[in-house]
């Protein structure tokens, strides 16, 4: 275990994802503002290029001895959080971020309750759903296709933390993240190249691409990493249930959306549910096996 892991134990999975969600979401803010000279999915291509030179760079010792069985998870977790990043990303654009978070939401929900078996996780489930389903009393009614982008990020964030456990079993930090997020933004490059040229004549948007990648991806999943190697499945799934709470803050001090009474009454059964459920933790075991 690194150093660095070692330090994270210090704290509970609930205060990283406080953590983890306070740096995604920030990340959010600074990509919207770039929807202003560039097209949602390219910023979504340069989040993901940033975050895999980042986390590559910094894992490179780690990037030996993968097996292709080991290498294939890695790559199914990248292009499916590369995927989720996408679809987010077209989604802000036509949606509030606090709003898009919280109908996004609907894939961990299914992941927690696929997992959940003691009545005590049933209620927490049940009282953290019921906050997302208060928050999420939105008008979508104009944005269809807004609503298909936050449906399709959700269903990538359901892949996401499935196999997102199985790469944080194999015990190598950060690093099958980064290879991941490598194989990721190849599948995104058709998307990204055609306003490449743009982002070359401005480097501060290289530079604000670059910060998205570092909050949002290498800080907020690489502390995802880290907290599903510490707890199950379903405990992660619904402490998940955070981050809508987290986006409407940062949504009303960075962005100035403001949330209504229903919202603050969501939040708090968000809150509730996750205070309610088992804080169980698990050894570090490994999924994959060598092939």
């Amino acid at each position: 275990m690194s150093q660095s892991s070692s330090q994270l134990d210090r704290f509970s999975p609930e205060a990283l994802f406080v953590v983890s969600g306070i740096s995604q979401y920030t990340g959010a803010v600074i990509a919207v503002g770039m929807f202003d000279e560039l097209h949602p999915a390219t910023v979504a291509w340069m989040r993901v290029v940033g975050a895999a030179a980042i986390l590559l760079a910094f894992t490179w010792r780690r990037q030996r001895g993968w097996s292709r069985r080991e290498l294939g998870a890695a790559a199914l977790f990248g292009v499916a959080t590369s995927l989720m990043n996408l679809f987010f990303y077209l989604a802000i654009d036509r949606v509030d971020l606090g709003k898009s978070v919280v109908i996004e939401f609907i894939g961990p929900i299914a992941v927690a309750a696929a997992f959940t078996r003691t009545r005590r996780n049933t209620g927490a489930l049940l009282l953290a759903a019921t906050g997302v389903i208060v928050l999420s009393g939105v008008e979508i009614d104009g944005e269809p296709l807004g609503l298909l982008f936050i449906f399709a990020a959700s269903a990538m964030w359901a892949v996401y933390i499935i196999i997102g456990r199985r790469v944080a079993a194999l015990d190598r930090g950060t690093a099958g993240l980064g290879i991941g997020l490598g194989f990721g933004a190849l599948v995104l490059t058709p998307v990204g190249l055609p306003q490449v040229g743009t982002v070359l004549d401005h480097p501060g948007l290289i530079v604000s691409g670059f910060a998205v990648g570092l909050l949002s991806n290498a800080v907020g999943y690489g502390i995802d990493q880290h907290v599903m190697r510490r707890i199950p499945v379903r405990r992660f799934a619904l402490l998940l249930a955070l981050l809508p709470v987290t986006a409407m803050v940062v949504g009303l001090i960075a962005l100035d959306q403001r949330p209504s009474v229903f919202d603050a009454i969501g939040a708090l059964l968000v809150i509730a549910g996750v205070a309610l459920q088992e804080r169980d933790s698990l050894a570090i075991e490994p999924v994959l096996e060598p092939s």
